[in-house]
């Protein structure tokens, strides 16, 4: 784990204008291959979420769906939906920052890390202070 990589998402979720400030960075071999950011208000797409484009770009640069070698840094621990992308495209291991306490589905919530008969290790908490400060401001700015 790297702390660089989620510095990295934190500065792409401040540029997630009107969309809820999420970012996320995939690394191979020390190398960001992807990243996104939220773009569902943008794109008006409802799985526009940062993990599902990062996964959506990263295999596109791999030429492979199978992200195994990868690890995926967000933000925001991820939800139902983009959990399950995350373990159907095989990511090797996930680092989030902020939990979820709504919507988390690698513990919080719920817990779908070996679901489908696919394990995944997933580290929470990394930067967790900053991760939730940026949502915190947003959802602030909101009211």
């Amino acid at each position: 784990m790297k702390p660089e990589y989620m510095k990295q998402a934190l500065e792409l979720a401040k540029t997630s204008g009107n969309d809820v400030p999420v970012g996320a960075v995939i690394v191979k071999n020390g190398e960001i291959i992807a990243f996104a950011v939220n773009e569902k208000e943008k794109i008006q797409d409802a799985t526009a979420h940062a993990e599902i484009l990062a996964i959506q770009r990263a295999s596109l640069k791999l030429k492979n769906w199978r992200l195994s070698d990868c690890e995926m840094y967000v933000t925001l621990e991820p939800c139902p939906m983009c959990a399950s992308a995350i373990i159907q495209s095989r990511v090797g291991k996930l680092y989030f920052g902020a939990y979820d306490l709504v919507n988390g589905a690698f513990g919080s919530k719920t817990d779908m890390a070996g679901i489908m008969g696919i394990k995944i290790e997933y580290f929470g908490g990394i930067l967790e202070e900053e991760c939730s400060s940026i949502l915190k401001d947003y959802f602030k700015e909101l009211r």
